[in-house]
């Protein structure tokens, strides 16, 4: 399969399987030409505005706000940085993964750096969407129990948290960087950096690993958490209406549901051929259409997921208006006489949904 022989983004396959023509399957070259022609450049693009993105928000969050205090970031900020480091750390590696297949999966970086690359690159699959859970689950805290806990103790709690995922996220790319290596594939002429399963065993495990840990279970507490925030949101709703005779909390209800919608359009696919795959390497499926259809579905479906690297920096932070609040509070620091201010309700929904 393609992306067995690259980055481990993608489930494992079988030792003897190297290179995406590596089957018993020779009816689609035109595709894997067409393949190594464009998904080069398509990663490329990712990379420049990953790193472009992630470092803008990173930036704005980490450099001191304030002159004259202490800064601190919030707990929505801890989380949000945390997860522009882990996709800033990602896109660093994709340029590797574009020249893998520009070699038509001829690593030609060495064994230390197919190990590290792939390693880091498996670690922040989870610490990804990890980190979109425990922002989910900050959102339910403070939106669903508003008079629980606030201020030192919920960032730390915060910076505790993002510690345990990023080194959960370690820990769980560790098989990588044990497992990875070099190895020449004499029907291909090329050294390609694969996977070595020393039993079959490891299939079943890796599936476990990447579809129930890193994909059902996350998914399932994201959607818990979500319906319980947006049927408070619509309790909130009802309230105003009888209040103040006019609905709030529309653009916060958007906000979540393009938080979810994008997460599952960019990884879903993934997942399913991931899991297709898997039936493949345990020969529940030993059909050649279904095997090459899985092939090329795998890589199509890891570089849909590459995008979401690109689209956290606009989700969280741009959709969420709070970066574009932090760059209009610098605006009015250097221009004191400016007679624009921030909208009483827009800073109210500001407030609601990112402020602890």
């Amino acid at each position: 399969m393609a992306s067995q022989a690259l980055l481990e983004l993608q489930p494992t396959n079988q030792s003897q399987q190297t290179s995406p023509n590596i089957t018993s399957c020779k009816d689609a070259p035109e595709a894997w030409d067409l393949l190594y022609r464009v998904l080069p450049g398509f990663v490329i693009t990712i990379c420049f505005f990953g790193l472009l993105g992630n470092l803008a928000v990173l930036s704005f969050f980490l450099l001191p706000r304030h002159r004259r205090r202490k800064h601190r970031l919030t707990v929505a900020e801890i989380y949000l940085a945390n997860l522009a480091a882990s996709d800033l750390v990602f896109v660093l590696g994709l340029p590797f993964w574009a020249e893998n297949i520009w070699n038509r999966f001829n690593w030609p970086f060495g064994t230390e750096l197919c190990r590290v690359v792939n390693g880091i690159i498996k670690a922040h699959l989870f610490i990804s969407i990890f980190l979109v859970v425990a922002i989910s689950q900050d959102r339910y805290r403070s939106l669903v129990y508003p008079m629980t806990s606030r201020g030192s103790r919920r960032r730390r709690q915060a910076r505790t948290t993002c510690l345990l995922i990023w080194v959960a996220g370690g820990l769980l790319s560790i098989p990588t960087f044990l497992l990875r290596s070099v190895r020449v594939v004499p029907d291909l002429n090329i050294s390609a950096c694969i996977l070595l399963f020393p039993h079959d065993a490891w299939h079943f495990a890796r599936m476990v690993e990447l579809n129930i840990l890193g994909f059902f279970l996350p998914l399932t507490a994201i959607i818990f958490f979500n319906y319980h925030i947006l049927a408070s949101l619509r309790g909130q709703k009802e309230a105003s209406r009888t209040r103040c005779g006019g609905p709030k909390g529309s653009k916060t209800t958007g906000l979540i549901f393009t938080l979810v919608v994008s997460f599952l359009v960019c990884w879903a696919p993934y997942h399913f051929f991931a899991f297709l795959d898997f039936l493949v390497q345990v020969k529940v499926v030993q059909d050649c259409s279904w095997k090459e259809f899985t092939d090329l579905g795998l890589q199509l479906a890891n570089f849909f997921a590459f995008i979401n690297s690109c689209l956290n920096p606009l989700i969280y932070v741009f959709v969420g208006r709070l970066l574009k609040t932090r760059v209009w509070k610098h605006y009015k620091r250097c221009s004191p006489g400016s007679l624009v201010s921030i909208s009483p309700n827009r800073k109210e929904l500001f407030q609601l949904f990112w402020q602890n």
